[in-house]
């Protein structure tokens, strides 16, 4: 367990918590929670996050809970390419077509998504001249490649986020790095598996008051 006010698994003042392989990284943002978020996390089996949010809330005050969303990642000899039809564009991080995209979508999607925080390129396909899905990255440690992908509402199940994120991914193995997929839905659990990605672990984000 680290105490951090400022860590990256977690937006500030939070305690975030990744779980890979039974084993679990936890930060928080002051000494005082290491005790508390401890017990909480232990479970008769192990790491327990199921029930970590209930059991921290019996002597804590948990106001906003973030996940569990999967954790999954992907190899080169495990990546499987998508060849669907779409066009897609490779355009710079910044790009403010990608911005367009972000704006138009739900609040809430555009955060699930964290496509405004990528510092890779940006892989997009267009409808009409118009930003409709795009796939970029952030590295995280100069050693994985965190995915973010997001496919406006109306070009939904067409294998457009697929296509984007094939190239994402594709750019980040080229560069020596090991993409992750992290997703709380459903369908972009889909999209991360039918690109050969395994789900590997989990990860919870909570704001707690004592």
């Amino acid at each position: 367990m680290v105490v951090s006010s400022g860590s990256g698994l977690c937006p500030p003042g939070w305690t975030g918590i990744v779980v890979l392989d039974g084993g679990a990284l936890v930060t928080v943002p002051d000494a005082g929670l290491a005790e508390p978020v401890r017990q909480a996390l232990l479970g008769e089996n192990g790491v327990d996050l199921s029930r970590l949010s209930e059991r921290l809330s019996e002597r804590l005050e948990v106001r906003e809970v973030l996940g569990p969303a999967t954790l999954a990642y992907v190899d080169v000899e495990e990546f499987v390419p998508c060849h669907v039809g779409a066009d897609v564009e490779r355009l710079a991080v910044g790009d403010r077509d990608v911005d367009g995209l972000v704006a138009a979508v739900s609040e809430q999607d555009a955060d699930e998504s964290g496509l405004a925080d990528v510092g890779s390129a940006v892989w997009v396909v267009r409808a009409g001249g118009d930003v409709v899905a795009a796939a970029g990255y952030r590295t995280w440690l100069d050693t994985a490649a965190h995915l973010s992908v997001l496919t406006a509402e109306g070009f939904r199940g067409r294998g457009l986020a697929r296509a984007v994120a094939s190239a994402a991914v594709a750019d980040a193995l080229g560069a020596g790095l090991l993409p992750q997929w992290r997703a709380r839905p459903e369908a972009s659990r889909r999209v991360a598996r039918a690109l050969g990605f395994r789900e590997l672990g989990s990860q919870v984000s909570l704001r707690i008051e004592r």
